[in-house]
């Protein structure tokens, strides 16, 4: 199903040509003065200059082949050149019409369907999920879910951090703490026990213990460094104990990233990377691209075009050690042999865009990316407290982002309970969904790239451009739908019919955009577009709503239609907050 936006283009541009001007000044775009029309095309401006003739002129030609158009409810010309449309209720009400009877609601699938990988998780093993990992959870599931509706074959990887230095401190402080345990023995042999020898609780107290031990005794860092290096280097009861790190870590990882309603469909680390490292090193060597800087081997990546200076990419410390630019290249290596994506997608803190260019430059440099497949970073903004500085606890601390989280749950559930209207199970269930909506709206409806104030009254308010609100709408429409069907009616060959009202023009015009606008939200990776688009559907609706007596409408067939425009709104809705990665409940 077309865009409407190209089919009134298509046939605007027809009028053109027929005037015998140039098709590229056929471009049309909503109205941007929608009190005095829908839609609005400037090309008569553009081409006067072109054909010596005045805009007024043009425009006037234009309009006059356009006014037998069925398209139209009218198209006028107006001083000193511009074509003012307004689309026919009967055409509008047929597109609405061919969108209810499209299961995807007239979004066509890609027609060459890519792979595409998104990097979006990079928590570190053996420490707790903070705020900070909010921010790259739910941009990157949301990513991933609209590039997989629009039909993509998209592929999640949490990339964990679970190699170099905090593992070598996590092993040297258990090997103080339990040196008895086998793992420690250079001289066993046998199997290594099934059980980790720590719960998940210890892991993360081991890991800050350990973090504020070496910052004060070098020697104790030493250790840690060496733990490090005979972990990389083959140690195995040290590889043995980061088997039990990852296990117990991942574990408590996949719990804490359900609650956000997060998924990967690979849980890879850097660890995974490392077999890939030594071959990689030697074709850079081997292929002249690498070479040893004051110690180090890198590569440079710096370009003629540069406006300020980027420095080489590191590949290898003077110690011959790996840094994150060497497990990042190496991932990029399996990631193209087993996958072969058309696209990977980072999805990381803004901050860290040098570091990408770098990462990026080497990748296609060297050969392990080629030019065609595409290397995206989306860097995001810091989420703020209403300090507009990092979101912190009360006390000053970093957040877990389970405790956020929770106390948003619970913030909602006592909302819930003041209405009085569910038993406390239900009002449990129905918490837990309209806090994530609080939570991932109130992220996802920022521009990725700037900083938010992370407002927890105004992200959990039943009014305003919240996640509550939308949800609250939604929940409407359930509710409307439940009092038809329970007096027995029924929409089978309805139809939505011309809007009768403003409001219910708005409304279809407003449905109109759903195909563009995850176009739009795909095309630049950007989850906010999908949020202005619902919440403008929602409005919309909510004037229709208080403007139109649904139920008390006595013409069975005008109710009908209302119904039949009702459910083709709340599918839309339904399927947009799908995609920003949360749901509404039945009742709120």
């Amino acid at each position: 199903m077309k865009e409407i936006l190209k089919l009134i283009m298509e046939e605007v541009t027809s009028a053109f040509v027929d005037c015998g001007y140039d098709e590229k000044y056929g471009h049309v775009s909503i109205s941007n003065r929608p009190d005095l029309c829908e839609f609005q095309c400037n090309g008569a401006m553009a081409a006067a200059k072109e054909y010596k003739k005045a805009p007024i002129v043009i425009a006037s030609e234009v309009c006059e082949k356009l006014q037998d158009n069925a398209m139209f409810k009218s198209v006028e010309a107006c001083p000193p050149g511009f074509l003012n449309i307004t689309l026919a209720e009967d055409f509008l009400a047929s597109y609405a019409n061919e969108m209810a009877e499209d299961e995807r609601l007239g979004m066509p699938q890609v027609e060459n369907p890519e792979t595409i990988m998104i990097d979006y998780g990079g928590p570190n093993v053996a420490k707790p999920l903070h705020v900070g990992h909010l921010r790259s959870a739910i941009i990157g599931e949301s990513i991933k879910r609209i590039s997989k509706f629009v039909g993509h074959n998209a592929i999640g990887d949490v990339h964990l951090g679970d190699w170099g230095l905090q593992m070598g401190l996590i092993i040297t402080e258990l090997r103080l703490r339990k040196p008895e345990l086998v793992y420690f023995d250079p001289d066993y042999t046998g199997e290594y026990p099934t059980e980790a020898p720590f719960t998940i609780g210890e892991l993360e107290e081991i890991y800050p213990t350990a973090s504020g031990k070496s910052k004060e005794d070098a020697a104790y860092k030493e250790e840690a460094m060496a733990a490090t290096y005979e972990l990389q280097h083959g140690n195995k009861g040290y590889q043995a104990l980061l088997g039990h790190i990852l296990n117990v870590s991942v574990t408590d990882l996949k719990k804490n990233y359900e609650n956000l309603n997060v998924s990967f469909e690979l849980w890879k680390g850097e660890s995974d990377a490392q077999p890939y490292i030594p071959d990689m090193v030697e074709k850079m060597k081997a292929d002249g691209h690498a070479y040893i800087s004051e110690g180090a081997l890198v590569v440079d990546v710096k370009e003629e075009t540069d406006t300020k200076e980027i420095p080489p990419c590191m590949i290898l410390k003077s110690d011959g050690a790996s840094l994150y630019n060497t497990t990042d290249l190496a991932t990029m290596v399996w990631r193209m042999e087993d996958y072969n994506p058309n696209q990977i997608i980072y999805v990381v803190d803004k901050r860290q865009e040098l570091y990408f260019t770098q990462v990026f430059r080497c990748a296609r440099k060297t050969g392990i990316v080629p030019e065609n497949t595409g290397l995206h970073f989306v860097g995001f903004g810091t989420m703020n407290g209403k300090d507009g500085k990092p979101f912190k606890t009360r006390e000053g601390g970093v957040m877990r982002l389970e405790t956020l989280v929770s106390e948003i749950n619970d913030k909602m559930y006592q909302k819930i309970m003041e209405n009085k209207t569910m038993d406390e199970e239900e009002a449990r269930k129905t918490a837990k969904m309209v806090a994530l909506s609080a939570i991932k709206y109130g992220d996802l409806s920022n521009q990725a790239s700037k900083d938010y104030i992370f407002d927890v009254e105004r992200f959990t308010s039943f009014e305003g451009n919240t996640g509550p609100y939308i949800l609250y709408t939604i929940v409407r429409m359930k509710s409307i739908l439940n009092k038809y069907n329970e007096l027995g009616k029924h929409v089978a060959d309805a139809k939505i019919l011309p809007a009768a009202s403003e409001s219910e023009k708005s409304l279809m015009l407003e449905l109109s955009k759903f195909n563009s606008s995850i176009r739009g939200a795909y095309e630049e990776l950007a989850p906010h577009k999908i949020c202005a688009y619902i919440y403008d559907l929602a409005n919309a609706f909510n004037h229709f709503y208080h403007e139109t007596r649904i139920m008390a409408e006595e013409d069975e067939v005008k109710q009908a239609g209302y119904i039949c425009l009702l459910k083709l709104t709340k599918n839309a809705l339904e399927t947009c907050i799908d995609l920003l990665g949360f749901e509404a409940p039945e009742r709120m």
